[in-house]
C-alpha cells in the first residue's frame, strides 16, 4: 500500500521541461480519491502556499498521502512531501519528507545549491547529514509537477514521443521518462473533460506488471490539471480520480 499512495504521488506531480506562463499559483488545491479494486484505499492532496528563503517570496507546495477505513486498518500510511521552489525559474531550494507507512517512518529535509550542482540531505531520525552530487536543471517529487506543467511545448506533443526528467528521491537520481498517448474526452464527477493520455514507464517487479502498466490523463488545456490515474499493478488495479480543486488559475474546461 505505501509504494502505491507514493505512485500517486508522484504522478500527480508529473507532466512536462522549462517555464512559460504559470499553469498555476498560490491557493491552488488538489484532492485525489484513490480505489484499490473496489476499496476506497486512500485520498492523496496538493496545495501550492507562499513563503520567504533567503528574503525571498516562493512557492510552497505541500503534497499528502494517507489511507482511510479498513486500509488504514490494515496498513497505516501517513504521507507528507513539501518543496519550497523558485517563482522564475522552477528550481526547487528545499524538500521536506515525512512519512510514517506501516510503522516504517523517515523525516528528512534537503537543502538544494544549484549553483554547485548538490543537495544536502539532513536525516533527523537518524540524526546524520550527507552531501549529493545532482545534475542540472534537478527537481524534487513536488517541485517536478510544477514545474513540468509550464512546459512550453506540451501542447505540441505527438503520440509516441517521450520526456525524460532528472529527479532527486530515496538520495539518488532517477530518471523519470513519460510517453505522450494521444488526446481522449472522459467523464469525471465534474462533467465531459478534453484530456491529454501519457504513460509514465515504471520498473516492473513487485508493484507493476509491464513498463507501461499505469496511465496518467491531464486536462488539455491552460491548467494542465491530472484528473484520473490507473495502474494495472502485479496484484489487483489502481485508480485514482480528482475529487476535489479549488484555486485554479484558469476555469476547468467541461463539456455541456
Amino acid at each position: 500500500m505505501k509504494k502505491i499512495i507514493l505512485t500517486i504521488l508522484i504522478l500527480t506531480t508529473l507532466s512536462f521541461d522549462s517555464f512559460k506562463e504559470d499553469a498555476f499559483d498560490v491557493g491552488e488545491y488538489f484532492k485525489f480519491r484513490i480505489h484499490y479494486g473496489i476499496v476506497n484505499a486512500g485520498y492523496a492532496t496538493l496545495e501550492v502556499k507562499d513563503a520567504t528563503i533567503n528574503n525571498k517570496k516562493v512557492f510552497h507546495a505541500v503534497g499528502k498521502g494517507y489511507t482511510t477505513g479498513m486500509s488504514k486498518f490494515f496498513f497505516k500510511v501517513e504521507d507528507i512531501y513539501e518543496s519550497y521552489f523558485d517563482k522564475e525559474t522552477g528550481s526547487p531550494y528545499r524538500y521536506i519528507r515525512k512519512i510514517d507507512e506501516g510503522g516504517y517512518t523517515k523525516n528528512q529535509e534537503g537543502i538544494f545549491n544549484q549553483n554547485e550542482n548538490r543537495v544536502l540531505v539532513k536525516d533527523y531520525k537518524r540524526k546524520s547529514e550527507k552531501t549529493i552530487v545532482t545534475s542540472d536543471a534537478v527537481q524534487d517529487i513536488i517541485s517536478s509537477f510544477y514545474y513540468l506543467r509550464n512546459h512550453p511545448n506540451i501542447d505540441k506533443l505527438k503520440s509516441g514521443e517521450a520526456i525524460t526528467i532528472d529527479m532527486f528521491f530515496d538520495d539518488e537520481i532517477t530518471k523519470f521518462k513519460l510517453k505522450y498517448i494521444g488526446r481522449q474526452d472522459i467523464t469525471t464527477k465534474f462533467g465531459t473533460v478534453s484530456t491529454m493520455m501519457f504513460k509514465p514507464l515504471v520498473q516492473t517487479g513487485r508493484v507493476f506488471k509491464e513498463k507501461e502498466s499505469v496511465t496518467l490523463w491531464i486536462t488539455d488545456d491552460d491548467n494542465k490539471v491530472p484528473v484520473r490515474i490507473k495502474a494495472d499493478l502485479a496484484v489487483g488495479s489502481l485508480k485514482a480520480d480528482l475529487d476535489e480543486y479549488k484555486g485554479l488559475k484558469s476555469p476547468l474546461k467541461v463539456k455541456k
